[in-house]
């Protein structure tokens, strides 16, 4: 019984963003809304009844709604980056968005651990610390920084509770209004899908991708691709375990961005016209999965009031001044939000919102940024404890 449940969630995970795909080509209102963010309304809905109020139904799910999670985006990635032009790429403006971005979280960070460190207690200068971590390369730099600061078990898991909550949110504005609002502050220049552009930026018709993948025509590099993202996925996790003896998100996703980005140079790849589309679909399910395993009942916001506050202080305070530097700096509105996201949810989240931003010429500037963050991102957490303790 439990195995023929396991095979519905499965296929309803599998599934439902075709379903919601082939509405939105039928349905002006899902086609505004956007596929990503309807995969959020309906995971949400769908854990809120069916997963967390049935008893047991959670421990069964919760493998499976894991593994998803786990595989979708760094399969997604290398499929993804075999259909960006990275010759293209905007070095300058990625690097100065990072240093905005660094810039912004650490101003924050300081100034909301003198407004809340009454609050907090005698682990405020630590909290403040692993918040940094996070928020300039996300989530599992939080272990990390706790480990390094031997942070309270208690501490880490209500920081760590509060952020996925929040981060959720912050996500879901922004697929909603978020980039709207930072297009009419900041400089954007709408895709174009002309001829001459359409290979390498470009704007994205959710109505009209995912169309044809397996087509006669498509078929074979449609396989082809998906084949060559599964040896990089493979690889990558064999160099983490080479490395570090587990999986270890670093190492993991630098060595399956670099392998993409070189596949992506060579022609027969270049070829592979629906590897994008594949890897974006992979994108829906991680997004319908991910709000499939969202309980704001479990966090105990009572006692975790003030830490709430720092924390929603720190993601919406960070994006904001981000995108006032931005202003001052001239960096585009996609450029600015994809670094915020790549450093307050981490790089696995990047093709998400740029399939929000029907936009895929910021993904590689997003990733790198990401990668950046991971590797400066515990340090800079144990510098800030460290200074304001």
């Amino acid at each position: 019984m439990n195995a023929l449940i396991l095979v519905l969630w499965t296929v309803f995970f599998l599934v439902t963003p075709a379903l919601v795909v082939r509405m939105s080509r039928k349905v002006k209102v899902i086609a505004r809304i956007g596929a990503i963010l309807m995969m959020y309304f309906i995971g949400i809905i769908v854990g809120h009844l069916l997963i967390y109020p049935i008893e047991g139904a959670r421990e069964l799910v919760f493998p499976l709604q894991d593994a998803l999670s786990s595989v979708t985006i760094p399969l997604a990635i290398p499929l993804i980056l075999f259909a960006c032009n990275f010759r293209e790429w905007p070095i300058k403006k990625a690097l100065t968005s990072l240093i905005i971005g660094l810039i912004s979280v650490f101003i924050v960070v300081i100034s909301g651990y003198f407004l809340f460190r009454s609050h907090l207690g005698d682990d405020a200068a630590s909290v403040a610390g692993m918040i940094t971590g996070i928020y300039t390369g996300g989530t599992p730099n939080l272990a990390a920084v706790k480990m390094m600061l031997d942070v309270d078990e208690g501490t880490y898991l209500i920081v760590n509770s509060i952020d996925m909550l929040v981060s959720f949110i912050y996500l879901v504005f922004l697929a909603a209004v978020g980039i709207k609002l930072a297009r009419k502050v900041l400089p954007f220049a709408a895709c174009e899908t002309n001829e001459a552009t359409s290979s390498s930026v470009m704007a994205m018709d959710e109505t009209q991708m995912y169309k044809d993948i397996f087509s006669r025509e498509n078929r074979k590099g449609t396989l082809s691709a998906i084949g060559l993202a599964i040896l990089i996925m493979g690889v990558g996790l064999g160099m983490s375990f080479l490395i570090t003896g587990g999986i270890d998100m670093l190492v993991l996703i630098l060595t399956i961005t670099t392998l993409a980005i070189a596949a992506s140079f060579v022609p027969a790849v270049g070829k592979w016209t629906k590897s994008y589309d594949v890897g974006m679909y992979l994108v829906l399910v991680f997004s319908l999965v991910v709000a499939s395993m969202a309980d704001p009942k479990s966090l105990d916001l009572v006692n975790g009031f003030w830490l709430l506050c720092y924390i929603a202080f720190a993601i919406f305070g960070s994006l904001t001044l981000q995108v006032l530097f931005s202003r001052l700096f001239r960096v585009d509105a996609d450029t600015a939000v994809i670094t915020s996201v790549a450093m307050i949810n981490s790089p696995l989240f990047v093709p998400m919102i740029a399939g929000a931003m029907k936009n895929k010429r910021v993904i590689i500037s997003g990733i790198s940024i990401g990668i950046i963050g991971y590797a400066v991102g515990n340090y800079l957490g144990v510098l800030i404890a460290g200074l304001l303790g």
